[in-house]
């Protein structure tokens, strides 16, 4: 089975301890300092049983990311966090880049098989 980028991992690479952090902040894009501080802080005012636990079981249900996606542009990376934290809109921001794609190729298109006479002009000085 291959692995998802919409799932989430543990970051075991940037961990400072056992990777929920750095895992929670590479799938939502926040940074990881403040993911950190967080943790901490809701640990501090009141949640300690309860965030440590947490923290546990999330480092014991998660699987480690694979290898391959630590090898991903930053591009890709800010990609990925939109699709799992809003995948409809990335659907809709991937179409919107097809139709202008679609619409700059069509206005190409015409703009060739016109009937331009500097154009053709042109073409015919490179012959």
């Amino acid at each position: 089975m291959s692995a998802r980028r919409t799932k989430y991992y543990l970051d075991k690479r940037n961990a400072k301890w056992l990777g929920v952090c750095a895992g929670i902040a590479d799938y939502t894009g926040v940074d990881v300092t403040l993911v950190r501080v967080g943790t901490v802080l809701l640990t501090m005012i009141g949640g300690f049983p309860w965030t440590v636990i947490a923290y546990l079981m999330v480092n014991w249900l998660a699987s480690d990311k694979p290898g391959e996606f630590y090898d991903t542009s930053r591009e890709d990376q800010k990609f990925w966090q939109t699709v799992r934290a809003r995948p409809g809109a990335s659907v809709r921001d991937v179409r919107a880049k097809f139709r202008d794609i679609d619409r700059r190729i069509a206005d190409i298109e015409a703009h060739v098989t016109s009937h331009n006479s500097a154009l053709a002009r042109e073409i015919d000085a490179l012959r």
